[in-house]
């Protein structure tokens, strides 16, 4: 697939911080889930398309995390917007691996690949996820399907 970033027939694509992380539609799931609630002070409310996602920057027990981006083009324009500020190092556009997003503008160390039984609890921790976050997701993973009740948010999630 080819992007033609000059093209004329493509919109202006634009990345705006809103004024207070609390503005960003994920906000209370990061709230509840992330281990250093330092970095939410120090986040950003960003919207791209309608809504407003939380950028949340490395730091503390979180050693990377991601922006979901529809476009390869809002994921170049968050990754301007949030060059230079403190806590986005090493900020790169990839394809995602969840399935309602196509592209992720990632920072930090880059996660790792594993298989098995641990990889929740391994990239909760990569996310900076607090243990009992952690605990709570894996214990809804092992519940029988027809019990367990979707979460918006996974503690896997960027």
């Amino acid at each position: 697939m080819t992007y033609n970033l000059d093209s004329a027939r493509r919109s202006v694509v634009t990345a705006t911080a809103m004024t207070l992380p609390q503005d960003a539609y994920d906000f209370e799931c990061y709230e509840k889930r992330i281990s250093d609630n330092w970095l939410l002070e120090q986040s950003v409310a960003m919207r791209t398309t309608r809504m407003p996602f939380l950028a949340v920057p490395v730091g503390g027990t979180r050693r990377g995390g991601g922006y979901p981006a529809s476009c390869v083009c809002f994921g170049l324009k968050v990754c301007d917007f949030l060059l230079g500020r403190l806590g986005f190092p090493d900020l790169r556009v990839q394809w995602s691996s969840h399935p309602d997003t196509c592209f992720v503008a990632s920072e930090g160390e880059r996660p790792p690949t594993l298989v098995g039984d641990r990889t929740a609890t391994t990239l909760g921790r990569f996310y900076g996820y607090s243990e009992a976050a952690i605990a709570a997701f894996m214990g809804r993973c092992h519940k029988s399907p027809s019990s367990a009740v979707p979460e918006p948010c996974s503690p896997t999630a960027p």
